[in-house]
């Protein structure tokens, strides 16, 4: 008799065929119990065999491609980007796009902001942080705000206890985010970061129309392209350290560095950024004339300045008179206009020579007139105590305008000044200065990169042009006989003719009206927030 284990098969030919294995039911009549009873065996998943065969013939064929076949080189390269080398950085978390916020959350983010918490003041509101400032921005507040202001000059309470209806109350806050460049570590919070920008998106235009304004008053008549090198002279970012070393203003921009021992392109950015941003605040706070006061007697700005000259250049001589209070003497920032007639007077007489009455009865002045007020609106109706205010506001309303449409061509090479070269400069920088304070109310969420770049596209020169010949006013510009044909029928020199002509016309809008009729101008009547389609 065979001894046999319970476990031994009784047919020795399954140790052959090891693919013939089967768990059936023919092991049932055996009463096996062993201690693999608990044993959950799974069962094995049963590939599809033509998977197999085709995963298997794609094999054979990469084997048999060429080492420089492109398909063999493109699985290479696949499967190199697999793996990530441990060398490489991984990105910062603010470059990780994060899930946007829903509606609910959006909107109650926009509620519990400070920027939509001042009625009365909407581009100030639009200027403060996104969010209530935390401990961290409160520590340098305590710590350094107080050399800020007497620096600047400002007294040093807490600007919390001005009443609401004044908007230096929120000048405390304002100077913090000024000082919160992007080379320094506070600038990780996104609502310093924004905040900062925003101001110094505002304040480069309010420096620039400030002096301009400034300069055009001062030397009546010199042409604006040696006033743009005044400009650049005084607040370009490679004079800025200068005057905010004057200040005492550099220790709060470099509170780690020696500001003299860095390199100029550590030094200039921050300095610049801190420059535009602070004036932002100023501007919004106390207005345009604290920002003179700012530029002339804390940082110690000198217009007489030999560094601050422009080049020497080849003038046309001038033989017209200019105004009496402009006459014989540079005037400063303190002192005030003399009268009440326009919104600007000095400005108004500075950039329309007293000689334009000689031309007041020409046949523009019966022919077109007309036809461009009409246009534009004018004249605006304003309650004057005495009616010959009205009129004459009205007189030289009518002068500016033939002035803003009178080309170089005409009159320039005998009188230089009888032309819009003037009213064009100022109507430049007021221009740039109301667009950007619409794009700030427009858009409070945005950064200043961003409205820098939907400022520069929507301000393109070609496109003033176009706004001015859509209304039909390209034809009543006063070219020389010589040229006219020549600028009417050539779009090259056609289109920066208009464009200027447009800019003039802002600019006189500004001196005898104010700003909001450039704002009514601009956005009301030639529509400059789109890009008007051609007609057909």
């Amino acid at each position: 008799m065979e001894l046999s284990s319970p476990l031994k098969p009784l047919n020795s030919s399954i140790f052959h065929r090891t693919h013939d294995l089967s768990f059936s039911s023919s092991f049932s009549p055996f009463p096996i119990k062993t201690h693999f009873e608990k044993l959950k065996i799974r069962k094995p998943i049963s590939l599809n065999p033509t998977i197999i065969a085709a995963v298997d013939s794609q094999e054979k064929r990469e084997e048999q491609l060429p080492r420089n076949s492109p398909q063999r080189l493109l699985k290479e390269l696949s499967q190199r980007k697999k793996f990530v080398s441990p060398n490489k950085r991984i990105p910062p978390k603010r470059f990780i796009l994060k899930p946007p916020l829903d509606d609910a959350k959006l909107a109650q983010r926009f509620l519990n902001s400070p920027q939509l918490s001042l009625k009365q003041f909407p581009l100030l509101s639009s200027c403060l942080p996104s969010m209530r400032l935390n401990n961290a921005d409160k520590t340098w507040i305590d710590e350094y705000l107080l050399e800020a202001k007497q620096a600047l000059g400002y007294p040093l309470e807490p600007s919390e206890n001005y009443g609401d209806d004044n908007p230096a109350k929120q000048f405390d806050t304002l100077l913090y985010l000024a000082f919160g460049h992007p080379h320094c570590e506070r600038t990780n919070a996104r609502h310093v970061r924004s905040g900062h920008s925003r101001l110094g998106f505002l304040g480069q235009y309010v420096l620039e129309l400030a002096l301009a304004e400034f300069f055009l008053q001062r030397y009546p008549r010199e042409s604006p392209g040696p006033m743009r090198e005044r400009v650049y002279a005084l607040i370009g970012k490679r004079y800025l350290p200068k005057w905010v070393k004057a200040a005492s203003l550099h220790n709060l921009i470099f509170q780690y560095d020696d500001m003299d021992k860095l390199i100029r392109k550590e030094r200039e950015p921050p300095v610049k950024s801190v420059v535009w941003a602070l004036f932002g605040a100023i501007y919004l706070c106390f207005g345009m004339p604290e920002v003179y006061r700012v530029l002339f007697e804390v940082f110690g700005m000198d217009p007489e300045d030999e560094e601050c000259q422009p080049k020497l250049r080849r003038q046309l001589e001038d033989v017209d008179y200019v105004s009496a209070e402009l006459e014989g003497k540079k005037l400063s920032w303190q002192e005030p206009p003399e009268d009440a007639l326009f919104a600007h007077p000095r400005l108004f007489r500075a950039c329309v020579p007293p000689g334009m009455h000689r031309f007041r009865g020409n046949i523009w002045d019966y022919d077109s007139r007309p036809q461009v007020m009409n246009t534009l609106g004018y004249p605006l109706q304003v309650n004057d105590r005495i009616p010959e205010i009205t009129n004459a506001r009205n007189i030289e309303l009518g002068l500016g305008l033939q002035l803003a449409f009178l080309h170089p061509s005409k009159h320039k090479f005998e009188h230089p000044r009888f032309c819009f070269e003037r009213l064009e400069y100022v109507g430049q920088k007021i221009q740039d200065l109301v667009m950007a304070e619409r794009l700030l109310i427009k858009h409070i969420d945005a950064p200043g990169r961003w409205l820098q770049e939907k400022h520069r596209r929507l301000l393109l020169n070609k496109f003033c042009g176009k706004y001015l010949r859509e209304k039909h006013l390209h034809r009543f510009i006063i070219y020389s006989e010589e040229v006219q044909d020549s600028y009417e029928h050539n779009r090259r020199l056609r289109n920066p003719a208009t464009t200027a002509v447009q800019q003039a016309i802002h600019g006189l809008s500004y001196t005898i009206y104010g700003k909001p009729d450039v704002r009514r101008l601009m956005f009301e009547l030639f529509d400059f927030e789109q890009t008007q389609p051609k007609a057909i």
